[in-house]
């Protein structure tokens, strides 16, 4: 998209299920683990800006070995960091001791990070600060193995107050409100009372301390411990943690927004955000790549195998759409046909944009993630043409031989027009109010626009419309097109998301702001505006657990074309001589071409748990009291 915004996180987890000298004898290499996950989080890098994780665990190790290892970083580029690390550790020990680099026993005993389960996190954070401290996986430390908690996620919740407050009321006193610390010290409260339980009935059969141990890694239930745990949180998650002892977990929200796949074999057990990450890195079928049920849980045994178990009610599947739209690389096979299907659907309203004036028209996108739905957009073209020519050659009385010429000529003009200077963004991006510069951050191809020509450009989606008012539409127009039509392949971003978007504020939504403005045109803006707040003011007030959208009725007395004409309005300046059009995918489109993910609730305010609606409710009021925060 051209603007950019903040997003989800990605995870990866890697379970060995063979001793090291396996993979050594059948890859080449005991570091299979290790070069398998960087592999993981590099392939999920788009999902990952702000920092990165990595932690393993060694299986049956002795007391006094380091069982446990971590690294992270919060640098510039967060994943070559910590693998630099990791290397330089390794190398430093093999060097001390050349020999035991021959030896995967020695290696595992001697080398940090060489373990048998692994999780790595890469983050866009969304909540509290960009600091190591909030860089994933967090770790709850005891002495006891089986007490020892690693949590990384994908996820935000929306009720972290309320969960800080049953912490409390056990009688916990967690370090900080962030809310990965929260749901870790949520699962580790009911580890620790599992892990008593089993004890003191272990205890009354005559086991010692020592001998209980290892029992109790065996008889922990997991499942059980995630269902009591789970149980209140509201928000969209994959959340994935181990267990010191060997065990580990994914557990995916009961609606299904976050997304999570895995792949199991009897060398692996390998968990990741994307399915062409895991295709990719292990070279297995598109089929062999499951999708982790919403409300369920992978859980994988050091003792026992894998299994899938059903940790919370399964809701209505809303799983995020953004994920399609634009999050997700577009490897993936139902991902890339789903964008075209959204460029697809864009063409009767482009076609209508223009005139029905192909011959005259130049097509592109920008930025270059836009490039498969473009694809969609220009394979509708060429069905158009295509159905168009053949109902010329069948009409009954005699085609129009110069009709049938012009259709036969007739393809779509389809041009390279911007491309990024990722130099110059950079730089901006240290201070962003330098409008002459904001508006060079991208080049531009001169000599392929005549100034009769209408200019498509296809964007994934238009949040707040900076870029395009302050870069593309400036830069566009300096090509002297008769008119400017930027499609969006999303519809038009409305509401605030609480389930790992950074996308919090309204008044940062441009379809918001034009709205706003409709009703200043129609002299209803402070009557609605003052309706609305105080709605959604009493909600709060009230403690209301479930209340309904209220700031729908922004929206409510207008069209989408009504509000997509008033963005247009809104981004263009006197500076810009071509007409300018604004198209925005429907509901419905978006709908029919990404079936399995229906979750739309930055388009339609219908939020999928109840938390959504406090949420763009208390979005509301911050907007209404100029309160500069989220609202979460």
């Amino acid at each position: 998209m051209s603007d950019a915004i903040k997003h989800e996180c990605g995870i990866a987890l890697l379970q060995l299920k063979k001793p090291l000298a396996f993979y050594k004898e059948k890859y080449g290499s005991a570091f299979y683990g290790i070069n398998k996950m960087y592999l993981l989080m590099e392939k999920q890098h788009n999902r990952g800006q702000d920092g990165a994780g990595f932690a393993s665990i060694k299986f049956d190790m002795t007391p006094g070995q380091r069982y446990i290892s971590r690294v992270r970083s919060a640098d510039q580029q967060p994943i070559q960091k910590i693998f630099k690390i990791i290397n330089s550790r390794i190398q430093k020990q093999i060097e001390l001791d050349p020999e035991i680099s021959s030896d995967t026993v020695a290696l595992k005993n001697k080398v940090p990070y060489i373990g048998e389960l692994m999780l790595g996190h890469v983050r866009y954070g969304t909540f509290g600060k960009n600091n190591i401290e909030s860089v994933h996986p967090f770790l709850r430390q005891n002495n006891w193995m089986h007490r020892n908690l690693i949590v990384a996620g994908n996820f935000n919740l929306t009720n972290v107050n309320e969960l800080f407050d049953n912490l409390v009321d056990l009688g916990q006193h967690p370090k900080e409100k962030a809310d990965t610390v929260t749901v870790m010290e949520k699962i580790g409260h009911f580890l620790d009372d599992a892990v008593a339980k089993i004890y003191k009935n272990l205890r009354k059969k005559g086991y010692t301390k020592k001998e209980a141990s290892p029992l109790i890694a065996e008889r922990l239930k997991i499942s059980k411990i995630l269902r009591k745990a789970s149980k209140n949180w509201d928000g969209g998650y994959a959340m994935a943690g181990l267990f010191g002892h060997g065990d580990s977990f994914v557990l995916r929200d009961p609606v299904g927004i976050r997304p999570v796949y895995y792949y199991s074999d009897d060398e692996i057990v390998v968990v990741a955000s994307e399915r062409p990450v895991i295709q990719t890195v292990f070279n297995v079928a598109y089929d062999q790549v499951e999708e982790l049920e919403p409300g369920h849980a992978l859980i994988t045994k050091k003792v026992g195998g894998t299994s899938i178990q059903k940790i919370l009610e399964p809701q209505t599947k809303k799983a995020c759409s953004f994920e399609r739209i634009y999050f997700s690389r577009g490897g993936d096979a139902e991902i890339y046909q789903e964008r075209k299907d959204l460029g697809k659907a864009l063409f009767p309203l482009v076609h209508k944009a223009i005139s029905g004036d192909l011959e005259n028209t130049v097509f592109s996108f920008i930025p270059n993630t836009a490039e498969t739905s473009f694809y969609g957009l220009i394979g509708a073209v060429q069905d158009h043409v295509r159905k168009t020519l053949r109902e010329e050659l069948f009409k009954s009385e005699k085609p129009n031989n110069e009709s049938l010429s012009k259709l036969l000529e007739l393809k779509p003009r389809i041009e390279k027009i911007a491309i990024k200077d990722a130099k110059l963004r950079t730089f901006i991006t240290e201070d962003s109010d330098r409008d002459d510069l904001v508006a060079h951050v991208y080049d531009i191809t001169y000599g392929v626009v005549k100034s009769s020509d209408n200019l498509v450009i296809i964007d994934d989606s238009i949040v707040r419309g900076t870029t395009l008012k302050k870069s593309i539409l400036r830069m566009l127009d300096r090509l002297g097109p008769k008119k400017i039509v930027v499609v969006s392949s999303a519809p038009q971003i409305r509401y605030p998301d609480c389930y790992g978007i950074d996308m919090a504020k309204l008044e940062e939504f441009i379809a918001f702001r034009a709205a706003l403005a409709l009703h200043s045109d129609d002299g209803t803006h402070d009557e609605v505006i003052q309706a609305v707040y105080n709605n959604c003011k009493k909600s709060i007030q009230d403690a209301d657990p479930a209340p309904p959208n209220y700031v729908k009725e922004i929206y409510a007395p207008y069209t989408n074309e009504q509000i997509s004409d008033k963005i247009a309005i809104l981004l263009k300046n006197d500076m810009i001589k071509a007409e300018v059009e604004i198209i925005f995918q429907t509901v419905e489109g978006l709908h029919n071409a990404c079936p399995k993910n229906l979750g739309d609730w930055y388009f339609t305010g219908d939020y999928p748990t109840p938390g959504g609606f406090r949420v763009v409710n208390k979005a509301f009021v911050n907007f209404v009291e100029k309160n500069n925060k989220r609202a979460y």
